[in-house]
């Protein structure tokens, strides 16, 4: 007889997967995921689930934001335009660090935490996820609110 799932072990095994898709990303893409190999991560179905592409606008994000998945439609299958701040233009070679945060709502929607987010870049760019973090962190304190204070 198995147990019936829990919340916390679908948030567990979602958190795992989201890991190993990031190795995956790494493994096919890498060891270094710079602007070239991140064109090539958004036309890749087996790792972006739905049609994405990558814009630099401020348009739609909140003061301190970023980044954000703008959905085109109402189905994910409509596809999403990740707006970057553009402030990031002159830094291409950090953008991925703002996007692949980014891919995980994509694919997984409100199930995906923070932590999933941080998790799948840092194993994608080939961090550690505290370090990742506070790359992270560095980024979007350059947009001046100190969000991670």
């Amino acid at each position: 007889m198995s147990e019936t799932p829990t919340a916390a072990t679908a948030q567990r095994s979602l958190s795992e997967h989201v890991a190993a898709k990031g190795a995956d990303l790494r493994a096919k893409y890498g060891p270094k995921i710079g602007w070239q190999q991140l064109q090539q991560v958004m036309a890749d179905r087996s790792l972006v689930r739905y049609p994405c592409e990558i814009a630099f606008t401020d348009e739609g994000l909140r003061e301190g934001e970023f980044a954000y998945p703008h959905a085109l439609g109402e189905k994910p299958e409509d596809g999403f335009i990740i707006r970057v701040h553009p402030l990031y233009m002159t830094e291409l070679g950090m953008v991925p660090h703002l996007v692949l945060y980014q891919l995980v709502a994509v694919n997984y929607g409100e199930f995906a935490s923070n932590d999933d987010a941080e998790a799948f870049a840092a194993a994608a760019l080939g961090l550690e996820t505290e370090d990742y973090y506070n790359t992270l962190c560095r980024l979007a304190d350059q947009l001046g609110d100190g969000g991670c204070g």
